[in-house]
C-alpha cells in the first residue's frame, strides 16, 4: 500500500518502522532524519490539513495514518472524509475526548465510567478558594492540549497556587488553561491501556505501563513521558475488568448516541484498591507507549489500520509476540521545560533487529545529527522478558551521545519487584 503518515516525533517513527517492516511505500509528513531513512518524507507540517488532503489525493494514498492530536482535534479526519479519501483517526467531535478534560469528564459520567472526582474552573479565585476547601494531595489539569505538561499533583497550597497561576493566569498552555479540571488524587499503580475501535467492534491491544515524571522514583514535574515497557504482567488481571467497565462502555455508548468512535483509544488509568479508575482518555497511539507495544505486534500494522479505517475491525484476529519491550527516553538537557537544540549527537554504528532507536527531537544540521526538542530518543529493545529486553535497552543508551542527556535508570522497574 501507499501510505501517508502524519507526524514526526517518536511515536511516528515507530509507526513508520513497523509499516515498514511489512514492505508498504511510506510517506511522512514531516517527519525527522531517522524515518527519512525508511520513508520519504514530506515538507508539509501536520496541521497543514488542505495541504494534506491534496497531498494524498495527488499521490493516489490508500491510508493515511495520523500520528500527533493536535491535527485530529483540528479536524483532519473532517477533512479527508470529506474527499472520500481513507483515514485513520478519531474526527473533530470523538476527539475532543483528549482535546478538553471535562468533555471527557462529561463522556465518563454519562456511561458511568470509573473515574476520579472533579470539578471545572474557569475562574482563579475560584479554583483556588476550592482547592483550599478540598485539601491535598489534588491534581490541577489544563484543560485542553497541553503535550503532556498540563497536569500538577500538588501536595501543598504553594504548588497548586503556582499550578493555577501558570495554567490560568500566565497562560504558558496558551488557550488551554482557560479552563481548569481539578480531580481527587487517586492512589494506587498507573497502566495504559490502548484499543483499536472501529464504531463497533474493539480490540484492545497488550498493556503498557509510561513513566510521566522526569525524574527516578516517579519524583519531579510532568512529562511527555521518559519511558515505557510491555506487557505489564503483575496488572493484567483487571484487563478483562477495565474493558467491560471501561473502553466498551465508551465505545458503544458514543456509537448509539450516533457519533461512534473510530482510530485508538488510548485509556490511562489508576489502578486503586477500588478498582481500575480512568486518569485520561487520550484519542491515539500513546507516546512512548507505541515504541513498546508496535514491535510486539504480529499483524501486518496497515491491513489493522485498513480494517478500522473501512469499519471492518470484526475481521481481524490480533496476534502478539512472547517476551517484552522496554524504551528508555534520552531527553535533552533543560527538558521539560525549554530544551536546548542544536547539539551535536553521535549514535551506535551497528545493532541488532530487537533494538530500536527512534527519532523523536533530532534534526540535520550541515549533515550533522542534533537534538531539536526535549525528547531526543525513544531508546527501546526487546527480550525474551523484561529484565533482558530492559538490559538490552540500557546497554543500547550507552552509545547514544550528546552534551547534557539524561534519561531515567528505573524503567520498568516495578515489574523486576
Amino acid at each position: 500500500m501507499d501510505i501517508l503518515v502524519v507526524g514526526g516525533g517518536g511515536r511516528e517513527h515507530a509507526i513508520v518502522w513497523k509499516l515498514n517492516n511489512s514492505g508498504h511505500n511510506i510517506f511522512c509528513a514531516p517527519g525527522n532524519p531517522g524515518i527519512a531513512d525508511i520513508a520519504e518524507c514530506v515538507t508539509l507540517q501536520v496541521n497543514q490539513l488542505k495541504e494534506l488532503a491534496d497531498f494524498a489525493q495527488l499521490h493516489k494514498i490508500n491510508l493515511t495514518v495520523v500520528g500527533p492530536e493536535d491535527p485530529l482535534t483540528n479536524g483532519i479526519v473532517d477533512q479527508f472524509e470529506k474527499r472520500s479519501l481513507l483515514i485513520f483517526g478519531p474526527n473533530q467531535e470523538s476527539a475532543h475526548l483528549e482535546g478538553s478534560k471535562a468533555y471527557a469528564k462529561k463522556v465518563m459520567e454519562r456511561f458511568n465510567v470509573p473515574t476520579a472526582a472533579y470539578m471545572e474552573f474557569d475562574d482563579y479565585e475560584e479554583a483556588l478558594s476550592y482547592v483550599e476547601k478540598q485539601g491535598f494531595p489534588i491534581v490541577i489539569k489544563a484543560d485542553g492540549l497541553a503535550a503532556g505538561k498540563g497536569v500538577t499533583v500538588a501536595e501543598t497550597i504553594e504548588e497548586a497556587e503556582t499550578a493555577l497561576q501558570a495554567a490560568m493566569l500566565q497562560k504558558i498552555f496558551g488557550e488551554s488553561g482557560t479552563k481548569v479540571v481539578i480531580e481527587e488524587c487517586l492512589l494506587g499503580e498507573e497502566m495504559t491501556v490502548l484499543a483499536f475501535v472501529d464504531g463497533k467492534t474493539v480490540l484492545p491491544m497488550v498493556p503498557s505501563q509510561d513513566h510521566k515524571q522526569v525524574f527516578d522514583g516517579d519524583r519531579g514535574p510532568n512529562t511527555g513521558g521518559m519511558g515505557a515497557y510491555s506487557p505489564v504482567t503483575h496488572l493484567e488481571k483487571w484487563i478483562p475488568e477495565i474493558e467491560k467497565k471501561i473502553i466498551r462502555p465508551v465505545a458503544e455508548g458514543l456509537a448509539a448516541e450516533g457519533t461512534p468512535y473510530r482510530g485508538v483509544l488510548y485509556t490511562g488509568l489508576m489502578l486503586t484498591e477500588n478498582g481500575p479508575k480512568v486518569i485520561e482518555f487520550n484519542v491515539r497511539f500513546g507516546d512512548p507507549e507505541a515504541q513498546v507495544i508496535l514491535p510486539l505486534l504480529e499483524n501486518d500494522l496497515a491491513e489493522v489500520l485498513l480494517a478500522v479505517a473501512e469499519k471492518r475491525l470484526h475481521e481481524i484476529d490480533l496476534s502478539w509476540k512472547a517476551g517484552a519491550s522496554v524504551c528508555v527516553i534520552a531527553a535533552a538537557p533543560g527538558y521539560p521545560g525549554p530544551p536546548i537544540k542544536g547539539l551535536p549527537i553521535s549514535l551506535p554504528k551497528n545493532f541488532t533487529a530487537e533494538k530500536q532507536i527512534f527519532h523523536a527531537g533530532t534534526a540535520l544540521q550541515n549533515e550533522q545529527l542534533v537534538t531539536n526538542g526535549g525528547r531526543v530518543f525513544g531508546v527501546t529493545s526487546q527480550g525474551t522478558n523484561i529484565a533482558e529486553a530492559r538490559q538490552r535497552a540500557y546497554s543500547l543508551m550507552e552509545g547514544v551521545s550528546f552534551k547534557g542527556k539524561h534519561f531515567r535508570r528505573d524503567i520498568a522497574s516495578k515489574a523486576l519487584n
